[in-house]
């Protein structure tokens, strides 16, 4: 048996955790607390929570939850995206030099992350390019939120189909995965903690792994834990 704690970057991210993957890793022996908001600011005495773009205030958030469960079977991981990383983030100039492989450049962000906590119990896992892309694996399961929108959905479906992996759509302001959706569907926007979770859960577990290799690996890596 294994303890998790998942620090995740939005409340799509904490309510997708605790809905899909809280109870899939319970099956294997993993039991996640309640997901954490990651800290985005410390002022004034007050822990501001959610947004991930200070990676002092969320790298501290961690340290300090670290020390305060030292037990070698409690573990630790991450839910932030690699769209929009902040510059400050450990090993961020020199990942760019794999601006142009994805997979290598969010590994090398994820070693760096690891070695700047320096314990082997956090398991950093940063998002290609954001959550939006596991909707990719079937967006045409948008249609069942969004009545008389087949067409719209049809054509944001295109984008996935050219690439091997929804993981690989780009991180551009205006094309990253919730960027397009919301530019057919604008309605997602606000929609985003509750259609974004559901359509996930409809999707499936398997299926999100099967199209998206970097987060099959993470859930794989955390299914282990527990052995």
């Amino acid at each position: 048996m294994a303890r998790l704690y998942l620090f995740a970057e939005g409340r799509t991210e904490q309510t997708f955790a605790d809905t899909v993957l809280k109870p899939h890793l319970a099956e294997h022996g993993v039991f996640m607390h309640g997901p954490i908001l990651i800290a985005h600011a410390h002022k004034k005495h007050r822990t501001h929570r959610g947004g991930g773009r200070n990676f002092r205030a969320m790298q501290n958030d961690i340290v300090r939850l670290l020390k305060q469960e030292p037990k070698k079977d409690v573990f630790f991981t991450s839910m932030i995206d690699l769209y929009a990383l902040h510059k400050e983030f450990p090993g961020a100039g020199e990942a760019e030099r794999y601006r142009n492989d994805p997979y290598r450049r969010v590994e090398a962000l994820e070693e760096s992350w690891a070695k700047e906590t320096n314990d082997p119990r956090f398991i950093p896992h940063i998002q290609l390019h954001e959550y939006e892309a596991y909707l990719f694996s079937k967006i045409s399961i948008l249609s069942r939120y969004y009545e008389g929108q087949e067409r719209t959905i049809k054509k944001l479906a295109e984008v996935a189909d050219g690439l091997d992996s929804p993981e690989l759509i780009d991180d551009g302001p205006g094309t990253a995965p919730s960027k397009r959706i919301i530019g057919h569907l604008p309605r997602y926007e606000s929609d985003k903690s509750t259609v974004g979770v559901q359509a996930a859960e409809q999707i499936g577990l398997p299926m999100i792994r099967r199209r998206c290799p970097h987060f099959d690996r993470w859930i794989d890596r955390l299914q282990r834990l527990a052995v």
